[in-house]
């Protein structure tokens, strides 16, 4: 397929496949197909004898190209002022230096390329080289390339002894976009600190800045027609006689006593030429300077960013408890909650969340909490699918020590599982708070609430830090309504808990002791029930299924409420569990013993009156008032 190319991205997962690829996060964006573009399997293999642009190898190639071009940029410089050098020991290295670069250049014939239209990678061998020869980069990188001297003294048999070379090996200094392209994809791998890679970039650039400038400087003074008349020669009269190295540690000291703006006068222009530089030196370091000092501020702001906002929000919050007088107690709680929240957002991290797919957030809400919701009482048994849904609204977050989590007698939003910690029980009456138990691990707290959808009967309050989920009532009885069978197995989980509970606990919410003694009147009950329906094949049974009043007393069973229908308590209308008596005034006299006052009027639900207990219903609902 060389006239549409080859997708990249098979590629990619054929690399991960085969473990070259480490992390994925060193792949270039570029990568990605255009939107709307077919991949199927017919693009897998590219074509023989083409290079991944991509490919590990090949990065590696480039990184140790990228040291050469250090050396290049280094020796480009220095052997323009210092012509003894480059006919000396740097001629060899200049040459090994070459051959890796022209090497470069054959394999760039080789290597695919994106198309910017299609986004799919071209691996013809005609248009890789078409591309390749028709741009500025090729011309670029072979004069570059070209040993011009050592061409020149193959050619003429003599070394020349002219400035022209000296230039022409300037031309290797295109080869530093290498470097800038380096930087840019370190900046962006996760597995270097972007810190760090930022401040060797400042520094190279620094370093090369300053040698540039001290080789200038040099090559001014060792042009100039009187030699004495020079910012060296007046300190060092025969430095064109004595060591290279020695003027380049003379060179290298003023640039970067002039870079610093130290300035000390001892080596200073002398000729108008060294003046022009200087003072064009000096504009140079203004905005080297600036550049340097504006992203090391940049760096060390971006790491103290999250401090800085942290205090900013302390401060507001003192402030605000000042000027309302919050009690001592409260305040620390705010200041506590405060920390704890910048503390733990490294490891929430909401805002990074937010932005991932919500498959993606289920699952890690699933490896995070799915078993300490399996261990907590009120799913015990349930089906995996409901667990699934459940763990993946619920929430995570941290509360410090002595914070309440929840307070009492107020609206039941949400009910939490403990992760990690402890939290206890507390119960505010006569004025002092009493302890009634303490939670761990899997534990639940709010849940009461919840279900009974009453006033939250307890406080529930960390002892230390402790890590919870929560879950809103609105989620949990979505999800659990349409699943019939989970929800019976929740409430047996939940009743069962609720017989497990001790008196004191149970003493704060009065209708459940009356709860719990109905639910152990289930099985006499259930007893008395198999007995109607033997009484049912009986001559005494009438038509409609009611036992003759004159054989006995009345097996039907009837709820009764101590209010008016449209009134009542929370914690009034699961109501009373009964026998239906045989007259209306038996049936006074049983809701006075059981609600302690007497009533005179017997309505049902929809406010209509009973008259006559022949018309009443199994499980009917009577409000006696």
């Amino acid at each position: 397929m060389a006239d549409v190319g080859s997708s990249p991205l098979p590629l990619l997962f054929r690399r991960r496949s085969s473990g070259e690829m480490q992390n994925l996060a060193t792949v270039s964006s570029s990568i990605l197909p255009a939107f709307g573009t077919v991949v199927d399997d017919g693009y897998l293999n590219l074509k023989k004898y083409v290079i991944v642009p991509y490919d590990h190898r090949y990065r590696w190639w480039q990184t140790f190209l990228v040291a050469l071009v250090l050396y290049s940029a280094w020796a480009s410089v220095f052997e323009l002022a210092f012509k003894r050098a480059a006919r000396g020991g740097l001629l060899v290295i200049d040459l090994v230096v070459d051959i890796f670069f022209a090497l470069d250049i054959v394999l760039t014939f080789f290597v695919a390329y994106l198309d910017k239209t299609t986004y799919l990678l071209v691996d013809d061998h005609k248009k890789i080289a078409l591309r390749y020869v028709t741009r500025a980069w090729f011309f670029m990188d072979v004069a570059s390339t070209l040993p011009f001297q050592l061409i020149f003294r193959i050619l003429a048999g003599k070394w020349h002894n002219g400035e022209i070379f000296g230039f022409l090996n300037l031309l290797r200094l295109w080869r530093l976009w290498r470097v800038s392209e380096l930087f840019k994809r370190l900046e962006k791998d996760t597995r270097f600190s972007y810190f760090w890679t930022r401040l060797l970039k400042l520094v190279c650039v620094t370093v090369f800045a300053v040698h540039s400038a001290a080789c200038i400087y040099y090559f001014l003074a060792d042009h100039h027609k009187n030699p004495v008349k020079t910012w060296i020669g007046s300190v060092v009269e025969d430095f064109k006689h004595r060591s290279v190295w020695l003027g380049y540690t003379y060179s290298m000291y003023w640039s970067i006593v002039t870079l610093t703006t130290v300035g000390y006068g001892d080596l200073h222009a002398v000729n108008t030429g060294e003046k022009i530089f200087n003072m064009i030196y000096m504009f140079f370091n203004i905005g080297l300077t600036a550049y340097i000092i504006g992203n090391m501020t940049n760096l060390v702001v971006h790491a103290a960013v999250r401090t800085f906002a942290m205090r900013d929000a302390i401060n507001e919050l003192l402030r605000y408890a000042s000027k309302n007088r919050l009690p001592e107690g409260l305040r620390e709680q705010m200041l506590a909650h405060m920390q704890l929240k910048f503390k733990t957002a490294e490891l929430q991290q909401e805002e990074v969340l937010q932005d991932l797919p919500k498959a993606i957030r289920s699952s890690i809400s699933q490896h995070l909490f799915r078993r300490t919701v399996e261990k907590s009482y009120l799913f015990n048994g349930v089906s995996e699918d409901l667990v699934s849904q459940l763990v993946s609204e619920m929430k995570a977050e941290y509360f410090p020590p002595k914070v309440d989590i929840i307070l009492q007698n107020e609206i039941p939003t949400d009910f939490y599982i403990l992760v990690s910690g402890a939290v206890d029980l507390l119960t505010y009456k006569n004025g002092t708070e009493q302890f009634l138990s303490k939670l761990g691990a899997a534990d639940m707290a709010g849940e009461i609430g919840v279900i009974f959808n009453i006033p939250q009967p307890f406080i529930v309050r960390t002892k230390r830090l402790s890590q919870v989920i929560r879950i809103s009532h609105h989620h949990f009885k979505q999800m659990v309504q349409p699943q019939s069978e989970d929800g019976k197995i929740i409430i047996a989980n939940f009743m069962k808990y609720l017989k497990g509970l001790k008196e004191d606990i149970l003493q704060e919410i009065p209708f459940l002791t009356e709860l719990l003694e109905e639910q152990n009147q289930q099985p006499l009950e259930q007893n008395e029930e198999q007995q109607n329906r033997e009484t049912l094949d009986s001559p005494d049974t009438n038509p409609e299924g009611r036992t003759d009043t004159s054989s006995g007393a009345s097996t039907i069973r009837v709820i009764i409420h101590g209010h008016h229908p449209t009134e009542g308590k929370s914690s009034d209308r699961l109501g009373k569990l009964v026998h239906l008596p045989d007259s209306l005034e038996g049936l006074f006299t049983l809701a006075e013993k059981k609600f302690g006052k007497r009533g005179s009027t017997i309505l049902m639900a929809d406010g209509s009156e009973v008259e006559e207990l022949n018309a009443l219903r199994e499980n009917d609902h009577l409000f006696i008032v």
